[in-house]
C-alpha cells in the first residue's frame, strides 16, 4: 500500500492537471441510475482511495520515511460497503486516520487518492507485459533467440511503463474522491476468508 521512499506529493507526474467535481458521480446516478450495479461500482472507486489515502496518513502518523515504513506491511481490500485493513494497525490510530484521509481527500488533496503500491499497478504491468509479448512474437523472426529476446524487451518496456500508466488507471479508472462517503465505524474482524483484519465500514450519502 505504501512505499518508505514516496510521497503522494513525489508519487509520478502528468502534463495535465485532474481535477476533482463533487458532483460527478452524484450526477451519474441521476442520469444512468438505472444501469444495474453502477452505484455499487461508483462506491468502490470512492472507497478505494479512502483506503490508499488511510494508509497514507497511517504511514505520516508513524513517521514513515526512514527505511521501515508502517506502510509497507499493510495491505488493504475495498468493497462497496467499506474496506478491509491487513496488518499490524492501532484500532484507535486507525480511527484517526480514516477521518483525517476523508477530510484532507475532500479537501484538495487528491494525490492522496493514488498509491504505489495498490495492485492496480501490478495488473496495468501485467496487461503491458502481455500484450507488448504478444506483439513482439508477430513482429520479430520465429527464432528462439529472436523471440527471447523479444519477451526480455516486453518485459523491460512493461516494467519502465507500468507504474506512470498504473498510476493514471488508478487516478481515472479504479479511485474517485469520496465526496459522498461517511464513515460510519471501524471495527475488528476477518474477511470472507476468514483472515484477521480491521473493517472500515462506509454509507453512501446524497
Amino acid at each position: 500500500m505504501t512505499s518508505s521512499a514516496t510521497s503522494p506529493s513525489n508519487f509520478g507526474s502528468f502534463p495535465f492537471e485532474f481535477v476533482a467535481d463533487p458532483g460527478q458521480d452524484r450526477e451519474l446516478l441521476n442520469q444512468l441510475g438505472f444501469i444495474s450495479g453502477l452505484k455499487e461500482v461508483l462506491t468502490i472507486r470512492q472507497v478505494h482511495a479512502l483506503e490508499h489515502a488511510t494508509v497514507w496518513v497511517l504511514d505520516e502518523m508513524a513517521g514513515g520515511g526512514n527505511g521501515d515504513s508502517p506502510g509497507d506491511r499493510l495491505g488493504g481490500m475495498s468493497t462497496e460497503t467499506g474496506f478491509y485493513l491487513y496488518g499490524p494497525v492501532n484500532p484507535e490510530q486507525l480511527r484517526r486516520a480514516v477521518h483525517i484521509a476523508l477530510r484532507r481527500l475532500t479537501r484538495g488533496e487528491w494525490d492522496l487518492a493514488v498509491h504505489p503500491r495498490c495492485g492496480t499497478n501490478l495488473s496495468v504491468g501485467m496487461l503491458m507485459a502481455g500484450g507488448l509479448a504478444v506483439g513482439m512474437s508477430w513482429l520479430l523472426p520465429k527464432g528462439p533467440v529472436e523471440q527471447l529476446l523479444g519477451l526480455g524487451m516486453a518485459a523491460a518496456v512493461a516494467n519502465q511503463l507500468s507504474p506512470d500508466l498504473g498510476q493514471l488507471a488508478q487516478r481515472y479508472v479504479t479511485t474517485a474522491i469520496p465526496f459522498n462517503l461517511r464513515v460510519v465505524e471501524v471495527s475488528e474482524t476477518r474477511d470472507w476468508w476468514e483472515r484477521p483484519a480491521h473493517f472500515v465500514r462506509v454509507e453512501w450519502t446524497d
